[in-house]
């Protein structure tokens, strides 16, 4: 049990399950008992299922095409029936369980997935690493003083290890594809309204996404088969797609036209290994078949910047007060800059608010011109080779947590605000054997092409093989 998420995928192990060549309870028994071995080491996941919970999750699979599939789920954005949501907060840990799933959550059991936990994240995903107070640190399995980034990194470290092959993640403003590139692994952020939020409506003005990290493309894929579509009353609906998103990657891409950037709009030069990563990309594509240009889009960055402090810290603020039912933090409840970001919030207006979406549509307006005549965007997925734990800050200042954080999402938090589908891609190696991820963007609604796009990478230049040795 050990070695089989090494050698098989998720998809993989469901034929397997469904074929009786091993049976559910075998598998996930199996696999909790090397996860919490692997979560020593890891501290990835908050929380294991077991007694009548975990009987509950083996029944409530379907039999889909993940069946008997083992799954963790991200402590923010889903609800897990008979859990709590904590957010990764102290002042959230004792909330009561959830009565329900998440509409998503209910999708993944339709799909075969048996959850048999829920994985770390950073206080209310503000952070870009995955060091909550609660609960502690989270380490990349590449290396113990890295971390695996955020704030999906839990669900990452996880299936880095090859402790399972694919686990859930949110995004709003990076938090699939960042752990994804310092982890080695693909994630791809699905386009706004692609897959439910329900029951809530939205979070950060629709900047919030959820989907997973995965070892291979097809699992994400085939995952977003299961979770795609909306429910009654969602505000945001992505275009359907002309197939399967799995089908999409057995099939060639075409002749696409890829525009690449050696640094972040507005920003200052990158580190020569990210340029060198870029430009070997750049040349694989080339090989391909691909036109391959140099080329950007025109934003204002600083703008950007701006509004989604606003919309973040505004979001933070409310969601305190709704989900607190009336209570009131106390000192030790949230962690400094979580407590600074949602007081922040407060002394908003609702004029610099809807000003601040203002902002997200118009730079959706011109990331969107640039994109009719470009098929693809490629750049680093962040601005620097790795992450060392501490770096980011959550017991500081603002002015430190900002400037922690802005090497982190130069690339990646456009995507949110605009709407659009990006994916991370494990393409480039640091020369001491450390992952980097390659980012593309796509046009909304386009994610069929970028499967189809990391489907031939894939099969181009595989990851799969390159293991962390934690």
């Amino acid at each position: 049990m050990d070695d089989l998420f090494a050698t098989h995928d998720a998809l993989a192990v469901g034929e397997l399950v469904k074929a009786r060549k091993i049976g559910v309870r075998e598998l996930v028994d199996g696999s909790i008992a090397h996860l919490r071995k692997l979560n020593r080491s890891l501290n990835a996941i908050t929380d294991f299922y077991d007694g009548a919970l975990l009987d509950k999750s083996v029944a409530a699979a379907g039999k889909g095409p993940f069946q008997g599939v083992p799954f963790v789920v991200k402590q923010l954005m889903a609800d897990c029936a008979g859990t709590p949501t904590t957010l990764g907060s102290k002042f959230f840990a004792k909330q009561p369980v959830a009565a329900a799933d998440s509409a998503a959550v209910a999708r993944m059991r339709r799909a075969g997935l048996v959850i048999v936990g829920r994985s770390n994240t950073s206080e209310f995903g503000l952070a870009p690493t995955t060091e909550p107070a609660f609960g502690g640190a989270t380490v990349n399995p590449w290396r113990k003083d890295l971390s695996p980034g955020g704030s999906s990194g839990g669900s990452a470290a996880v299936v880095a290890a090859r402790g399972l092959p694919m686990a859930h993640a949110t995004d709003g403003g990076g938090s699939i594809r960042i752990p994804a590139a310092l982890c080695g692994l693909f994630g791809l952020k699905p386009s706004r309204g692609r897959v439910s939020l329900a029951p809530i409506g939205e979070t950060l003005a629709g900047a919030g996404a959820q989907h997973c990290v995965s070892i291979s493309v097809r699992d994400s894929a085939a995952l977003l088969d299961a979770l795609a579509g909306g429910e009654p009353g969602d505000p945001y609906r992505a275009p359907s797609a002309d197939g399967t998103f799995l089908d999409a990657t057995r099939r060639p891409p075409g002749r696409l036209r890829v525009a690449f950037m050696h640094k972040p709009v507005g920003g200052a030069p990158l580190d020569p290994v990210l340029v060198d990563a870029v430009e070997q990309t750049a040349k694989l594509l080339a090989s391909l078949g691909h036109h391959v240009e140099e080329a950007a889009p025109d934003y204002d960055a600083a703008a950007l910047g701006a509004a989604f402090g606003i919309v973040m810290s505004a979001n933070t603020f409310t969601n305190i007060q709704i989900r607190a039912g009336g209570r009131v933090p106390g000192p030790d409840d949230l962690e400094p800059v979580t407590r600074l970001y949602a007081e922040r919030g407060r002394g908003f207006s609702a004029n610099d608010y809807i000003r601040a979406v203002q902002t997200f549509h118009r730079t959706g307006r011109a990331l969107g011109a640039f994109l009719t005549g470009y098929d693809v965007l490629l750049s680093p997925t962040i601005a620097r080779t790795s992450l060392p734990l501490g770096a980011v800050r959550m017991d500081g200042s603002l002015e430190q947590y900002e400037e922690a954080l802005a090497p982190m999402i130069p690339f990646t938090a456009v995507c949110n605000a605009t709407g659009v589908p990006a994916m991370s891609v494990p393409l480039a190696w640091t020369a001491d054997g450390l992952p980097i991820g390659l980012h593309f963007i796509g046009r909304f609604g386009a994610e069929e092409m970028l499967f189809s796009l990391a489907a031939q990478l894939e099969r181009a230049q595989p990851w799969r093989e390159r293991r962390p040795p934690l």
